[in-house]
């Protein structure tokens, strides 16, 4: 059995896997599965907590199914990394644009030779609302709790801030896809990240919703080093 380990800002994730196979997944990770695994790996954009701390992490370095063309690999989030692999296992030699909508939301390019050329780092939903609570006198921090749709005109103050943060980054990801989709073509655009659902009610349609990606490239990247 294999364990996988999304190590974020907010929260654990955590999976196993038999083979390609998800048997379970689940957060804040008990840890008695970190004795029964036989092969274990994470990635950690946020801080390590202490029973993890001797866990093998996933790196630029470590032996990938995927080629990295990036000008500085040191510093490429292994959450990014992870979910690259997870889109080109499931989508072997096809294009993928992955978007990642935690509390920061990126956007990845994969080829359909298998190499990845970076992408976009944007604020996430919960830190743009609070930026510009913070960052001004006036301006209220606004609640997503309940919001299934992003305004397209802004008639009050609350329905503008949720016009400039919820449907700005509907129509920048929906920029992002439509570009990208004009240099390569057929393209297949998985959605994944604590806000994807949330960015789907808003209008994010007929993108691919794959809420372990993350996880599954981890899995995969371990497969592959065995080979």
């Amino acid at each position: 059995m294999n364990l996988t380990l999304d190590i974020g800002n907010t929260a654990v994730k955590w999976a196993a896997f038999e083979g390609h196979t998800l048997l379970e997944q689940g957060l804040d990770l008990p840890t008695d599965k970190l004795t029964e695994a036989e092969g274990v790996l994470a990635c950690a954009s946020g801080a390590l907590p202490d029973t993890v701390y001797d866990i093998p992490l996933l790196t630029a370095e470590t032996h990938l199914p995927i080629r990295l063309d990036y000008k500085t690999p040191q510093t490429l989030g292994p959450d990014r990394i992870a979910a690259a692999c997870g889109a080109w296992s499931l989508h072997h030699g096809e294009a993928c644009l992955v978007i990642d909508a935690g509390t920061c939301i990126t956007v990845d390019f994969l080829a359909a030779d298998g190499v990845y050329h970076g992408g976009a780092i944007m604020p996430g939903l919960g830190m743009s609302l609070k930026a510009l609570h913070d960052g001004t006198a006036r301006l209220p921090l606004v609640s997503l709790e309940g919001v299934d749709r992003a305004p397209a005109l802004g008639r009050s103050t609350e329905e503008s801030i949720l016009a400039g943060t919820l449907g700005a980054t509907l129509l920048a990801l929906a920029g992002y896809v439509a570009l990208y989709r004009e240099k390569c073509g057929k393209l297949n655009v998985l959605l994944t990240g604590g806000d994807a659902q949330r960015l789907i009610k808003a209008g994010a349609t007929g993108w691919e919703y794959q809420p372990t990606l993350t996880l599954i490239g981890l899995n995969e990247i371990m497969i592959y080093d065995e080979e």
